[in-house]
């Protein structure tokens, strides 16, 4: 099938209607994949930002998580994004963001829904999704179960319930999950840099 590529951040363009193009192509054309990339400057030319301006890589990896989303999670890009909210977070992925802001969606039971709500669990790629409706179906799920077959639940904890009290009580707001898992992320990424930085100390 046939492709095409968008330039990002050569233009005004919000990632809302990048994706509603984007949307667009893949609805209308049947197109195989859209490519995203970020702007590198080049030319002095006023109407492109500055030679020596930041190529917007992470922005360009937001967008593609948000495509892969659409073409393999079940998401309409209006859940993503849409006249309120029309550009992309760059601190958390699109789908922890999509569900932080609908936690009335959640928790899951992973031990009866669908194919389509679990894969809305954020830190749940489709390959745990199925590996959980296969094994559901010998027995009821707990965390052990979970970890046992390879789930990884630092971020899925927050959005799930199974067969097992620990856990469960959770009166937690949108804003102190996302710091949860920022902290952990961020404790992960200094422990990974000040290794790095020892070989050379």
């Amino acid at each position: 099938g046939q492709s095409t590529q968008m330039i990002i951040g050569a233009s005004g363009e919000n990632d809302f209607q990048i994706m509603q193009t984007s949307n667009h192509f893949y609805r209308n054309f049947n197109l195989k994949r859209v490519y995203y990339s970020g702007y590198v400057p080049i030319s002095y030319d006023d109407r492109l930002p500055k030679i020596g301006s930041e190529v917007p890589m992470l922005r360009e990896n937001r967008l593609y998580q948000t495509d892969w989303l659409m073409r393999f999670y079940g998401f309409d890009v209006s859940e993503i994004l849409n006249e309120q909210h029309q550009h992309l977070d760059l601190d958390i992925d699109p789908k922890l963001s999509w569900a932080l802001r609908n936690l009335h969606e959640f928790p899951v039971d992973v031990n009866t829904a669908d194919k389509r709500m679990l894969a809305r669990i954020p830190g749940l790629g489709m390959r745990s999704v199925h590996k959980i409706l296969n094994a559901r179906r010998f027995r009821r799920l707990n965390w052990e179960h979970l970890k046992k077959i390879g789930v990884a639940l630092n971020r899925a904890k927050y959005f799930m319930v199974c067969d097992s009290n620990q856990f469960e009580k959770r009166d937690l707001t949108s804003e102190k999950i996302k710091g949860y898992i920022l902290q952990n992320s961020n404790s992960k990424y200094r422990t990974t840099l000040s290794n790095q930085l020892s070989l050379f100390g």
